[in-house]
């Protein structure tokens, strides 16, 4: 049986873990914050383990699912990184949102151990990742992508080999451009609707039954309907992190892109309102509050 090591048990890994365990996979977790992962474990009948490179050291395949690009360096390098851990045939897969250069400074130190490293962020909710639907945008080698499919397929409806190691972070930065665009459209169509005199979850039908209709509108209806009571899917404290990355990719290839500044400045001014720690669907929660501060 493959053995899928699992390092980030937060609200997807979470998820993803359920999602491998649910097709039959051996999960082994490990995450920072200890107790976490315990909690999971118990639930999933899962094996605990003290570090990264234990993780690396028993697994076929890691899955590396993290908050930031600090977060993965930390976690793959080090005496008990993955990196330090891994073996000739395991691969690594990193599913967080981070730069493209950072997987990319990873690959001459995988490959030395005989390891293969794919880059492969996720598009999708943690409901979506528990059912096993999520998008997965690859970067990396053909050859290490079959390696590692046992434990990408059991997430995902569609998966994309769209370039060599990096590709997927920089992809993943661009569906994310979207969605940023899009949340904030929806906010301000909806709190517009409102203004007007139109019942709010009437008006989140129309849109959503409308041509902007897409996933993303679906999925975030109780979100936006009832935010108070949803629990946070994406906090804004880690949606100013990815518009920071989108910036930072786009001053890197040397283009501007207006509506990042304006989402990230929406996105800023909701946090310091409301708490980084809200779903970042609070920015229309922000807007029927505070309206949009002139630049």
């Amino acid at each position: 049986m493959t053995t899928v090591g699992l390092v980030g048990t937060g609200r997807m890994g979470s998820a993803m873990a359920r999602a491998l365990r649910d097709a039959g996979l051996d999960v082994i977790l490990y995450n920072r914050t200890a107790e976490r992962a315990a909690a999971l474990a118990l639930v999933l009948g899962c094996e605990v383990c003290t570090s990264p490179y234990e993780v690396a050291a028993k697994a076929d395949i890691v899955l590396t699912m993290l908050a930031d690009d600090d977060a993965v360096l930390a976690t793959w390098r080090g005496p008990k990184g993955l990196i330090a851990g891994a073996r000739a045939g395991t691969v690594l897969v990193d599913l967080s949102t981070v730069t493209p250069d950072t997987i990319r400074s990873l690959e001459a130190e995988v490959r030395a151990t005989g390891a293969g490293i794919l880059d492969s962020p996720v598009s999708g909710s943690v409901t979506t990742a528990q059912a096993g639907q999520l998008t997965l945008m690859v970067g990396g080698t053909a050859g290490d992508l079959e390696k590692a499919r046992p434990a990408l397929e059991p997430l995902a409806k569609t998966i994309v080999h769209v370039g060599p190691l990096g590709a997927g972070a920089a992809m993943k930065l661009a569906v994310n451009t979207v969605i940023f665009g899009l949340n904030e459209a929806l906010a301000e169509g909806l709190v517009l609707a409102e203004a007007a005199g139109v019942d709010r979850s009437m008006a989140y039908d129309v849109i959503a039954a409308s041509a902007v209709g897409a996933p993303y509108v679906d999925y975030k209806r109780a979100a936006f309907l009832e935010p108070e009571g949803t629990p946070v899917a994406f906090a804004l404290d880690l949606a100013a992190k990815d518009l920071r990355l989108i910036a930072q990719l786009a001053d890197s290839v040397g283009i501007k892109l207006p509506q990042v500044q304006t989402n990230a400045s929406l996105v800023g001014a909701a946090a310091s309102s409301l708490g980084s720690d809200q779903d970042f669907s609070a920015v229309a929660t922000y807007l029927r509050a505070e309206g949009v501060p002139m630049a």
